[in-house]
């Protein structure tokens, strides 16, 4: 199931700006600078070529202008000189995805965000996703679990305890020999998912830390949460797949400061369900009744198409970011549906989980709407809009409206500004049009209305309620004759000008936040 652009934002979110350790491009860049280079630079000329040179290598997809792929930069190079003796080999490379001759690559790849990096496996024949740690130290550690064996045997309980940690999930496959169908398939599942999930096989199931005896070839999930052990007997592939992804959420997934819990996060924020979250400070004498709480209702809804998380406030600044919430409504539970519709109880007790998500779940809860606060003053040429005010200035207005979408950090959208400004000015005298601009990142709208996949996005409607996203080309003259051409337009336009340039991407930018 992939992940919703909705979904990607609140998990970059939850998981980048909880982490310890994040330095600044600047600082990147000295580090960088440094060191002779030892990760490979690929481009579309020698990429192939490479490529096919190879066992394993990974690589990087990375746009300049990306300050997570800057930050990145340090830790992946010195990776790649932590590995450069190891045997197997294990080559680290990186190709610029931003560079014209290189997207073609990058679509290849499905390359949807910076940075994105894949182990290429066999020539280029098996091609997985990265799902590691973004230091070097993690990158060296899970690399080298990636070029070992798929599943490594248990034949005492020292290498059990060496290989099951109990603070991940591990598979385990029981079996009395080593051989057929049962086994085949095991290992077929193991090589596949190596990197979701770690994997051992056995031929005594004594020696695994938890579970007892069993009769015929048996999966044995050992996990940190929940009953901390389940068993399967059906070892059809895609039986084995579902047995996995279903046992390895937990009823509530745990979000604060430890890493070891990152996992269940991208899991939680993977499902297709609604989103039902806790916040609270954990430290607090009132917490753990709370917590208490929210766990019973979680195992009363499990099955009925919502996920639980509980997140502690110390480690959520991110999420109250996403959703524009304040730290003075906690204890509170915020769903969020797939649609990206949310649904707020701010200042709650603990009797009062179980009745409000009955109330959500029967469809009677309020919708919630994240806004920044109407301008009292909103007198220059750019008008600005937010949440709350756009249906008034947008919608119901009868004017001629040009919208743009922007976030505060986007380049692109900072170059456009004095371009719509000047626009503006020339539509000043017309009563008939407004220039408008709104916050993407600190405003709901009807993602229905406006499909806002990258930064800056501009939608123009008509005076006579046509809404259309603008494609046209990007200088003041541009702007200006479409508005001209199609104010008061009852038919949709479709034809455009000049080639829209490049923009930044919102929801695939903030997954490579993690």
């Amino acid at each position: 199931m992939a992940i919703s652009r909705v979904s990607i934002c609140v998990l970059a979110l939850f998981l980048f700006i909880s982490s310890p350790r994040f330095i600044s491009a600047e600082e990147a860049a000295e580090e960088v600078a440094k060191a002779p280079e030892s990760v490979l630079t690929l481009d579309h000329s020698n990429f192939h070529d490479t490529i096919k040179k190879h066992d394993f290598i990974v690589v990087e997809f990375y746009a300049p202008w990306c300050g997570h792929c800057k930050s990145l930069a340090p830790e992946y190079e010195k990776a790649a000189s932590l590995l450069s003796s190891h045997d197997p080999k294990i080559v680290l490379a990186k190709v610029d995805a931003n560079e014209e001759s290189n997207k073609a690559l990058a679509t290849e790849f499905e390359v949807q965000g910076f940075p994105t990096l894949k182990i290429v496996r066999n020539g280029g024949k098996d091609i997985q996703e990265y799902k590691g740690p973004r230091e070097a130290e993690g990158i060296v550690e899970y690399l080298k679990k990636q070029v070992g064996p798929a599943s490594a045997e248990i034949k005492s309980a020292e290498d059990a305890s060496t290989l099951i940690s109990d603070k991940k999930v591990f598979v385990v496959g029981v079996f009395p020999k080593f051989s057929g169908e049962e086994f085949e398939n095991f290992m077929s599942l193991a090589e596949k998912l190596r990197s979701d999930y770690d994997f051992g096989h056995t031929l005594d199931a004594k020696l695994l830390p938890r579970g007892g005896a069993v009769s015929g070839p048996t999966v044995r999930l050992l996990k940190p949460f929940d009953e901390l052990f389940v068993d399967s007997q059906n070892f059809e592939v895609a039986a084995l797949e579902k047995f996995l992804d279903e046992s390895t959420v937990p009823i509530v997934t745990l979000f604060n400061k430890d890493p070891n819990n990152h996992p269940y996060v991208i899991k939680f924020f993977n499902s297709p369900n609604a989103k039902a979250m806790l916040f609270l400070n954990f430290s607090v004498e009132l917490a753990d009744g709370i917590k208490s709480k929210f766990q019973e209702v979680a195992k009363d809804q499990k099955g009925k198409g919502v996920s639980f998380l509980m997140g502690d406030l110390e480690a959520s600044e991110g999420a109250f970011q996403y959703f524009g919430l304040k730290q003075e409504q906690v204890p509170l539970i915020i769903v969020q549906n797939s649609d990206g519709s949310k649904y707020l109880k701010a200042n709650l007790e603990a009797d009062q989980i179980a009745p409000w998500i009955k109330e959500y779940m029967e469809g009677n809860a309020k919708p919630f709407k994240k806004s920044e606060p109407i301008p009292e003053v909103n007198n220059e040429p750019v008008k600005v809009v937010v949440a709350d005010s756009l249906q008034d200035v947008v919608f119901t207005s009868g004017k001629n409206v040009l919208l743009e979408f922007y976030a505060p950090w986007c380049g692109h959208c900072q170059k456009l500004a004095p371009i719509l400004e000047e626009v503006a000015l020339e539509f000043q005298s017309d009563p008939d049009v407004i220039i408008a601009k709104l916050d993407a990142t600190a405003n709901d709208f009807p993602t229905d209305q406006f499909d806002v996949k990258g930064y800056p996005t501009v939608y123009f409607k008509s005076s006579a309620g046509i809404v259309v996203q603008y494609d046209g080309g990007r200088t003041k003259e541009d702007f200006v004759d479409y508005i001209k051409k199609h104010k008061d337009t009852t038919v949709v336009p479709v034809e455009s000008a000049e080639p829209v340039a490049d923009s930044e991407e919102h929801g695939d930018e903030l997954k490579d936040e993690l």
